[in-house]
C-alpha cells in the first residue's frame, strides 16, 4: 500500500462522508504524523452550534492532545476543501509543517493568495482528489436544497 496524498486524502474524504451523514457539511481532514494518522475531524458545526467547529479545528486539537504539544511541526494536514482564514489563522499558530486540500473553495474568495496567511515554514498543496471532493459537496448542497437532508 503506498502511503501518499491521495491514500491520505480519501482518509479525510471518508471524514467528509461522515459529517453529510450527520448533516454537517461535508468536509473532513485527517492529520499525519510520519505515516500514522494521528488525528481526524469533519465538520461539526451544527452538532454542536459552534460556528468555529471546522473540521481542521476538530483535528488540530486531537492532535496537539495526540502529540501533547502545541506545534504540529512535524505533521501534514489533509483537508477535503481549502481550508477558509479562520482555520488559515489557526494553523498558523500550530506551525504545521504542509497542508494539502482537495477543492478550491470557490464560495470564500479573499482578494489575497491565501498562502500569504500560512506560517512561513508550512508546505501549501492544493487539487488532490479535487473532483472527489467537489462532488461530495454539490450532492450534499443539492439534497439540502430538494430537503433531502
Amino acid at each position: 500500500m503506498l502511503l501518499n496524498d491521495e491514500y491520505f486524502m480519501r482518509l479525510a474524504l471518508n471524514e467528509a462522508e461522515k459529517a453529510m451523514e450527520e448533516g454537517e457539511i461535508p468536509v473532513g481532514c485527517v492529520i499525519v504524523s510520519n505515516d500514522l494518522v494521528i488525528a481526524k475531524g469533519h465538520n461539526m458545526t451544527e452538532t454542536l452550534h459552534d460556528v468555529t467547529a471546522h473540521a481542521e479545528m476538530q483535528a488540530f486539537t486531537a492532535a496537539s492532545e495526540f502529540l501533547d504539544a502545541k506545534y504540529l511541526t512535524d505533521c501534514t494536514l489533509y483537508v477535503t476543501l481549502e481550508p477558509c482564514l479562520m482555520c488559515l489563522g489557526a494553523s498558523y499558530w500550530t506551525q504545521i509543517h504542509k497542508i494539502v486540500y482537495g477543492a478550491t473553495d470557490l464560495n470564500h474568495k479573499l482578494p489575497i493568495d491565501k498562502k500569504l496567511l500560512l506560517h512561513p515554514k508550512t508546505q501549501w498543496t492544493g487539487g488532490v482528489l479535487e473532483k472527489e471532493a467537489m462532488l461530495l459537496l454539490h450532492d450534499f448542497f443539492k439534497k439540502k436544497r430538494n430537503n433531502i437532508l
